[in-house]
């Protein structure tokens, strides 16, 4: 269908002598469709008529349009009323038509709470630090990295280690704490996974942290903060970085063994994860970490932690000697003497 420019174009051009041929071809236009327009006048008529404009549809009558003023009054007052419980209520009051129709109207009609906004539980310079420990499968096995973030700065620290455990978790915390150069005041840790909850309970439900784990943290300076119940808008400092470690880092990558997997990890922590343009606080980490915490953070501790419950090596079992006894002896006839 042709519009009303592209025949006062046609009208134009043919007024300036060109040929309906050449018209034809250039608006590609069949030429016996330009030789009719001529002979019945249409392109006269569209030109005193202007460009010809559509209104709306007018409004079709639906058996439920009586009715609606019902729907929305009860949804007003009660926004979370069912769409069947309307359509009962609309049947009562002499509704004819089908449940349906209520049903697609109320989706429409009912009014949606507004949706609380997401406010980020936000620390000031070294106060605290978020730590987890996410796994990871290689093909020579599963390998768990343990992930340091200031929850201020959000510079992240990460390596990856056989095994989760106390040991592992208090080499990794001395490495980060030494790559940060100095400690925060707080390390918030998720429930379990962190290997610093011992198994007794207080009296009230809560949670006792491991000793070993609390001699540990007085040694440096932290008070270790336990996730209990967890709650995304606090720890989700760890638990994004987990994911963006996933994507960003990890995935579609090749490692030839443990340590090439550490060294790309440092590689990208300090080309990607720490100099890119956070999404929350729209500054790069290491720029809020250099200009607003290093000089806030707890100094390192004078030397590495002892560990007060390791165990000494079993002494190797005593060769168990049998006891040998003498027997002497003696001929059978010797004790046919003895018995006549």
């Amino acid at each position: 269908m042709y519009g009303w420019e592209t025949r006062m174009l046609l009208k134009h051009y043919l007024d300036q002598g060109v040929s309906q041929s050449e018209l034809a071809r250039r608006f590609g236009i069949n030429r016996t469709t330009i030789h009719h327009w001529i002979k019945t006048g249409q392109l006269d008529r569209d030109l005193l008529a202007g460009p010809r404009g559509y209104g709306p549809r007018p409004p079709v009558a639906h058996k439920l349009d009586p009715y609606k003023g019902i729907i929305d009054a009860r949804l007003e007052e009660f926004p979370r009323l069912s769409a069947k419980r309307l359509f009962d209520e609309v049947c009562a009051a002499g509704y004819p038509g089908c449940y349906e129709s209520v049903r697609n109207y109320v989706r429409v009609a009912r009014p949606c709470e507004p949706a609380e906004p997401v406010v980020r539980f936000e620390t000031p310079p070294g106060r605290q630090g978020q730590v987890d420990f996410g796994s990871f499968t290689l093909p020579w096995g599963r390998r768990h990295a343990l992930v340091v973030v200031l929850g201020y700065s959000r510079l992240l620290w990460l390596s990856f280690y056989q095994r989760q455990t106390m040991a592992v978790l208090m080499e990794a915390l001395e490495s980060a704490f030494g790559a940060f150069g100095g400690v925060p005041e707080e390390l918030l840790f998720d429930q379990m996974r962190a290997v610093v909850l011992s198994d007794d309970r207080t009296a009230g439900g809560g949670v006792v942290l491991n000793a070993e784990f609390l001699r540990f943290a007085r040694h440096w300076g932290f008070d270790p903060r336990a996730c209990r119940p967890y709650r995304a808008k606090t720890k989700g400092k760890v638990e994004r970085p987990i994911r963006y470690i996933r994507d960003s880092f990890f995935y579609g990558r090749s490692f030839a063994n443990d340590d090439d997997l550490n060294a790309q990890a440092a590689g990208w922590l300090e080309g990607t994860a720490n100099v890119r343009r956070h999404g929350t606080t729209g500054e790069r980490p290491i720029d809020r970490f250099e200009r607003d915490e290093r000089a806030v953070l707890r100094p390192l501790a004078n030397s590495p932690y002892r560990r007060l419950g390791l165990r000494q090596a079993p002494e190797p079992a005593r060769r168990h000697v049998p006891v040998t006894v003498e027997v002497e002896r003696r001929p059978l006839s010797v004790y046919a003497e003895a018995l006549r």
